[in-house]
């Protein structure tokens, strides 16, 4: 952000981003999920996650012009949320996209609020937002044979903060950048960081 508030401008040029908000796992917890992805790779096979790509989507936005950023910006701006843990102990498989995942068995409360304002706060804004009931997940196989869920070591996420990010695709795959991230807090809103 500028010192008016102002979005800075993305890097590249370009008019339109794919966008998603998330939270962005801290290097502790991305070891633990890359550790697991490599073990429920081979369970499943597949195809395994980048660890720089490990993220949970709290609202995806995709092709986004560059000129709503300050307004994306502004809706994060609102959101009051405490920094809370969540604990991914339960893998799962869904065989329409063959997508290999770990979820928390137990969903904490300060999350699905999280989610919940943010979305509602995207939609009053005009942003598209799904309407699809939320399932809280890291992905961590794509094209895999799935099968029965074997019980895995739990991977404790202290969530301190949220962020937007763009993906950009090249031959390579898709990268990810964290362009902005608002710090959960007691008691107050959340903040450009």
């Amino acid at each position: 952000m500028t010192e008016a508030g102002q979005a800075e401008p993305l890097p590249g040029g370009r008019d339109t981003f794919r966008l998603f908000f998330a939270l962005w796992p801290d290097d502790a917890a991305r070891d633990a999920l890359n550790r697991t992805g490599r073990w429920l790779h081979r369970h499943w096979g597949g195809r395994r996650m980048r660890a720089d790509t490990l993220h949970m989507t709290l609202a995806f936005l995709g092709s986004t012009p560059a000129a709503q950023l300050d307004a994306l910006a502004a809706c994060a701006a609102t959101i009051t949320s405490e920094a809370f843990e969540l604990v991914l102990d339960r893998p799962g498989y869904w065989r329409h996209n063959r997508i290999g995942w770990l979820g928390a068995s137990e969903t904490p409360p300060q999350y699905l609020e999280l989610a919940r304002v943010l979305n509602d706060a995207l939609a009053a804004a005009g942003f598209a937002v799904d309407a699809r009931p939320h399932v809280p997940h890291v992905t961590l196989l794509r094209k895999s044979a799935g099968g029965e869920a074997p019980a895995c070591s739990p991977v404790r996420w202290r969530v301190k903060d949220f962020v937007l990010v763009k993906s950009v695709t090249t031959p390579d795959g898709a990268h990810y950048e964290v362009v902005r991230r608002w710090p959960l807090g007691a008691g107050g809103a959340a903040g450009a960081a």
